[in-house]
């Protein structure tokens, strides 16, 4: 009997396919039988476990094209793409991204500081970019008639990031976690709720999946704050994702729509 969480035969398309989620999505997704199309940035280098992902399987189940989400026409060109490559999309992960963590911050700013250039590319990636991908892999499910849309949000869409896990990163002014970073991922679940009554007469069904606190790259005092916070009292692993992005991917979730899945051990419970 095949299992309600498999997703043999389904097309997905995964943005931001080469940052530190997309690998994990792309797991599950090619682990339960989907073949995948993934996306990212030109400029964007092969990690390490896209590039593991790759040598166990060939180009009829995962294929990658260099496509900007903010480019309305290398979209096109890319659903098109993937069309002729490998079928009509059925599941779209929205995971395209970006944040401004430590390790990436050159300058600091206090909150009056904060260049608007700087809010403005969060929410030209993170909300503008998923809407015009949404608006062109969404339509094509649509007139299909079928599809099930991921948007990855994350805990920071409904809670404030607490600045004293990062104040013992030396810094004047002190680190501090790009607002437009919370407030794109809010408008993300906002949006969620917007395309899922509009499109599930269709035959369309969109969700959130928000995941705090995913293990990689932290260092060591950073994770031991952030754990005494979480209830669970660990950061998430690729493991811990797998689960909900393919409950939300496949039929085991077909009467949920418009809902945000929050995946982060209870840190928003207190």
């Amino acid at each position: 009997m095949k299992s309600i969480f498999s997703l043999e035969a389904e097309i997905a398309v995964v943005t931001g396919a080469l940052g530190k989620l997309g690998p994990i999505w792309i797991e599950a997704l090619l682990g339960a039988g989907a073949a995948v199309y993934a996306l990212d940035l030109a400029k964007s280098k092969i990690s390490e476990a896209f590039a593991k992902l790759q040598s166990c399987h060939d180009e009829s189940r995962l294929k990658l094209d260099r496509t900007d989400v903010r480019n309305r026409q290398s979209l096109e060109a890319a659903c098109e793409n993937c069309i002729a490559a490998l079928g009509m999309p059925t599941i779209l992960v929205n995971n395209a991204g970006i944040d401004r963590p430590p390790a990436d911050s050159a300058k600091g700013y206090r909150l009056e500081e904060i260049p608007l250039e700087e809010n403005r590319e969060i929410f030209e990636v993170n909300t503008l970019g998923l809407f015009q991908v949404t608006q062109v892999f969404g339509a094509r499910m649509v007139a299909a008639g079928r599809g099930s849309i991921i948007n990855i949000g994350s805990l920071y869409a409904g809670v404030s990031p607490d600045e004293r896990f990062y104040d013992h990163i030396p810094g004047d002014p002190p680190f501090l976690k790009p607002p437009a970073y919370g407030a794109s991922k809010a408008a993300v679940v906002n949006l969620t709720r917007y395309l899922a009554t509009l499109w599930a007469n269709h035959g369309v069904r969109v969700n959130a999946l928000s995941p705090g606190g995913v293990l990689g790259g932290q260092d060591e005092e950073f994770k031991r704050k952030f754990c005494r916070r979480v209830p669970m009292g660990r950061m998430a692993t690729a493991e811990d994702l797998h689960g909900p992005l393919l409950f939300l991917a496949s039929q085991a979730s077909a009467y949920i729509t418009g809902t945000e899945l929050v995946v982060d051990g209870g840190f928003t419970a207190w």
